[in-house]
């Protein structure tokens, strides 16, 4: 582990002196790669898909998983827009002049070396591999075991690219001891890693989190929102609420719980149970929800779950104010929705909701770095230092200060 992080460090330096274009061009260059070895990734990823399927992997994990031929031109034309993005590097952040007439401007630089560990979805390798590449740094995986094929073949197609154009192949790794001693010592290794950032389940994150000695950005579980309010447009609300459970299931940002004000909720819910129902989507519900529609009686604890599941718990609430409470109490800091007419109402739910990503009128499925212009994230951030939300290249650089003198001394 110690070789191999010395050789990743090395080739830190060579990554951040690269100019914008030359990044750029290569970039290209990957993604055309990834296109050209379509057959591959795909034929390895069956080996995962097949091995999820044996090991009893659940349908959601299992679509995470799942690469086809409009997957795989997904992940390429991610990386043809990152490469297409602002240059983050060398930014002027600030300027200025101090009395001792030394000029001083904040730059924007790499991190360094970023240790990112995930689960499942493949594609992960290669936008995060493409976000740090563009954004100057080095990027060393972690992928989950159910995707070992599926990230080795893309990483291995991303390499060859750096090699052909001779650049350290080092620049995007996988972790060579994936085991959890491995990724125990990984975390630790403030020597060489710069930062880690885990996104995958509860467990992964609490056990990074509290056992890494490198600085932690966690990327935690969504467990997201949706409030129909009493001014809100129904027709709308229904479209949402159906688009932010429905449309993906298995992702972080899916609504797990639907809140709806009691002044609507009767006709609300006798809808939403028909819509739902063609979906064979599993409601739960608190006592008044049982008044309004047949559904299985919520506790406490499906309040406090994400799902990832075609499961949808539901609360009726008696204003926009429990609404609020009962995110800030029960919520993760991903993404929450109100659906409303009413001006003020709007403004007090997105000023007092304590999240990364807060919507009027639109579904919650739009946290995402592609949805934003990103190109794609590293993750959608949890944290609120020094990121928040979807992840892209820009926070994957941290400032120095340049100050420029005339042979300045201090009295």
């Amino acid at each position: 582990m110690d070789s191999f992080l010395k050789n990743i460090k090395n080739s830190s330096h060579i990554i951040a002196s690269l100019k914008p274009s030359e990044k750029n061009r290569i970039l290209h260059l990957i993604a055309n790669a990834l296109r050209d070895n379509k057959a591959t990734i795909i034929e390895e990823n069956r080996k995962d898909v097949y091995a999820g399927k044996n090991s009893g992997l659940n349908s959601a994990l299992l679509d995470r998983l799942y690469l086809d031929k409009t997957r795989v031109e997904a992940m390429a034309k991610a990386i043809d827009e990152i490469a297409m993005l602002k240059e983050p590097v060398g930014r002027i952040l600030d300027g200025w002049v101090v009395p001792s007439g030394l000029r001083i401007e904040k730059v924007s630089i790499p991190i360094g070396v970023i240790a990112i560990i995930y689960e499942s979805r493949p594609n992960v390798t290669s936008d995060t591999a493409a976000l740090c590449f563009k954004s100057g740094n080095v990027c060393v995986l972690k992928g989950g075991k159910e995707a070992h094929n599926s990230n080795r073949i893309i990483a291995q197609t991303m390499q060859r690219v750096l090699l052909e154009n001779d650049l350290p192949k080092d620049i995007i790794s996988l972790i060579p001891d994936s085991t959890r001693e491995g990724v125990a010592k990984l975390i630790k290794m403030d020597k060489y890693i710069d930062l880690v950032i885990p996104r995958g389940g509860e467990a992964l994150i609490r056990y990074i989190s509290e056992n890494a000695t490198v600085p932690v950005v966690k990327h935690d579980k969504g467990l997201c929102h949706t409030y129909i309010d009493k001014d809100a447009d129904i027709s709308s609300a229904v479209k949402i609420a159906i688009n932010a459970k429905c449309q993906r299931t298995g992702v972080c940002n899916a609504m797990e719980t639907l809140l709806v004000h009691v002044d609507v909720s009767d006709r609300v819910l006798k809808l939403l149970k028909v819509e739902f129902d063609k979906f064979g989507t599993e409601l739960r519900g608190c006592e008044l929800t049982l008044d309004s529609i047949e559904v299985k009686l919520a506790s406490e604890e499906d309040f406090s779950t994400e799902y990832l599941e075609n499961i949808l718990s539901i609360k009726i609430v008696n204003s926009v104010n429990e609404a609020i409470e009962h995110i800030n109490q029960f919520g993760s800091g991903h993404s929450e929705a109100i659906i409303t007419e009413n001006y003020t109402t709007g403004e007090k739910f997105l000023n007092e909701v304590d999240s990364a990503c807060v919507y009027i009128n639109a579904s919650t499925r739009y946290t995402d770095g592609a949805e934003f212009g990103f190109g794609a994230e590293v993750g959608i951030s949890t944290n609120k230092l020094h990121a928040r939300g979807p992840m892209g290249i820009n926070d994957l650089t941290t400032y120095k200060f340049k100050i420029y003198g005339k042979g300045n001394v201090r009295a």
